[in-house]
């Protein structure tokens, strides 16, 4: 079993009864064994511009799991759950009813057909290192460091609910 953190968001549509329906139902997929779930946060919509303050604000969180899938597996299980809520990629950072991102898998570093572990961003987002910072406050990132220290250095803002 490898030790995994997928981080959620989601802007659109009903965001607290969306995650938490994919929730239960990446703890119910087979070979997947849910160990915690983070504080959610209200943040704002980042684009790659920046923040957009007109844009609904996010919900967001992690999760920590236990799993036997492989990472592959795991990101296509990922994408199929976001697709069961309604995901669209029309743009880049756009608005989402579910965003589903693999962070870390056992401190793997990968990148090769569409996966890119530990996740690309995740070391510059507080809405995916403060909840991660409360579920597993000694966790590092490999390539970045510790997740508190990462945490400290990052200007986003996020609002626990």
């Amino acid at each position: 079993m490898s030790h995994a953190i997928v981080a959620f968001g989601a802007n659109l549509g009903d965001r607290e009864a969306t995650i938490a329906a994919a929730v239960r139902e990446l703890a119910d997929t087979e070979g997947v064994a849910l160990v915690a779930v983070s504080p959610v946060y209200e943040t704002a919509a980042i684009r790659v511009e920046g923040v957009d303050a007109e844009a609904p604000g996010y919900l967001n969180g992690v999760v920590a799991i236990e799993t036997a899938l492989d990472p592959h597996a795991l990101l296509e299980r990922l994408h199929a759950i976001e697709a069961a809520y309604g995901r669209e990629r029309t743009e880049r950072w756009g608005d989402r009813t579910l965003d589903l991102d693999l962070i870390d898998v056992d401190g793997q570093v990968i990148d090769d057909r569409g996966l890119v572990l530990p996740h690309p961003r995740a070391w510059q987002r507080a809405f995916v290192l403060q909840p991660w910072l409360d579920l597993e406050p000694e966790a590092s990132l490999p390539g970045h460091g510790p997740i508190a220290a990462l945490r400290a250095d990052a200007s986003d803002e996020v609002t626990r609910r």
